[in-house]
């Protein structure tokens, strides 16, 4: 009885397409690298603990003054668990933005598992926690600005949804979306 060997199978390898094979990529490239700076901006700004319940002749704390004062209760003046929150988005999602724009840039294939890890995470924790408690919750961190707080909030779980669309199988840059 003779043994044969059973046949070996060798996956071709695929290429990445470059990035302008790649169109909508650079939307994700412009959003996360805007994700990058509003975490720096906003986020960084409370995890530290800085009092931004007053106009302030600073850049940063003006802003955050300007969204949350007549927006978003819970941002002004966060308890434990939400500066816990913006501490993810500082510290956590900040790097993850810059890494995810230069593996966007780059073709790192790599990045797939990570994005879906994160587009679940922030879409989670924005969509329930944050907003179920600004529209849900407690009389005193319901926001009184609906409109203003989806038009800053909503993309931080649209965007992350969109991104998990496109990372949904590995290889994610040997396709066009």
């Amino acid at each position: 009885m003779s043994a044969t060997a059973a046949p070996v199978v060798v996956e071709a390898s695929v290429p990445n397409l470059r990035l302008r094979e790649r169109p909508f990529d650079w939307f994700f490239i412009v959003v996360f690298s805007l994700f990058t700076i509003t975490s720096l901006i906003s986020d960084l700004l409370p995890s530290l603990g800085v009092d931004f319940s007053e106009p302030s002749p600073n850049f940063f704390v003006n802003s955050n003054w300007w969204y949350a004062h007549d927006t978003d209760p819970l941002f002004m003046d966060p308890p434990v668990w939400m500066r816990i929150v913006t501490s993810l988005s500082a510290f956590v999602y900040m790097p993850f933005y810059v890494l995810l724009v230069i593996s966007l840039v780059r073709g790192w294939n790599w990045i797939q598992l990570p994005s879906v890890i994160y587009a679940t995470m922030i879409s989670t924790i924005t969509g329930i926690i944050v907003f179920g408690v600004e529209f849900f919750g407690e009389p005193e961190w319901v926001t009184p600005n609906p409109v203003k707080f989806l038009a800053f909030n909503l993309p931080y779980v649209l965007f992350p949804i969109v991104l998990l669309v496109r990372m949904r199988k590995p290889l994610p840059f040997t396709r066009r979306f």
